[in-house]
């Protein structure tokens, strides 16, 4: 017969690892009901990411991981112009509730584009078409640059649909706008920084490098 001193131990490890078992039930339960929040070091790629923070620097990519969406692109010096549309347009509290991809192109694609009297009269009266542009560069869900590659389309939340397409080191949206640094994490969101303006409204810049007077 097996003594006390031999059951003891047996029976305590095996009410251990029913607790073991239990918490780990828990914690698996959680994580189904909530986002995960936790920095983690992002893996950015592209020619324009040598330009950006990095290392230990202040707005560096594990420090965005972190961030709201909002937050993370006020960290990026080349995202001036579009980070200041996002939130003129008035869709940025519902994005940084909801999972969401930004295609973000940088000042000097906004410099093509647009002249500075169009730009002023969208960031001043015309919001309804500053939350068409800015739709065309949102895309519902968090997707990786090789997610939208491989999927071959890609639906922006102003409806229109987009062709990505992957040729050797580049990914191109729809017909103009390439990655040049792709796949920044922020807290429930991707951002891929683009080089161009996606869109319908028709450019208005004079071509020479900078907005027209």
């Amino acid at each position: 017969m097996t003594s006390p001193r031999t059951r003891t131990p047996r029976r305590a490890g095996a009410l251990l690892a029913a607790a073991l078992l239990l918490t780990t039930a828990a914690a698996c339960t959680g994580d189904t009901d909530r986002p995960d929040t936790t920095p983690v070091a992002a893996q950015i790629s592209g020619p324009l990411c040598a330009a950006l923070p990095a290392g230990d620097e202040p707005g560096n990519p594990t420090y965005l991981a972190g961030q709201p969406v909002g937050a993370a692109l006020t960290w990026m010096p080349t995202l001036t112009t579009f980070e200041a549309a996002l939130r003129t347009s008035g869709l940025l509290p519902d994005l940084e509730r909801d999972g969401i991809t930004v295609l973000a192109p940088t000042d000097d694609a906004f410099l093509a584009k647009f002249s500075d009297d169009t730009w002023d009269t969208l960031m001043t009266r015309d919001h309804d078409k500053l939350r068409t542009l800015v739709k065309a560069h949102l895309i519902a869900g968090t997707h990786t640059l090789d997610q939208l590659a491989d999927a071959g389309t890609a639906t922006t939340l102003d409806g229109a649909t987009l062709t990505v397409t992957r040729t050797g080191d580049t990914t191109r949206f729809g017909d103009k706008a390439d990655a040049v640094c792709a796949d920044y994490q922020a807290t429930r969101a991707r951002i891929h920084i683009v080089n161009a303006v996606l869109g319908p409204l028709p450019t208005t810049a004079d071509g020479s490098g900078h907005r027209a007077h």
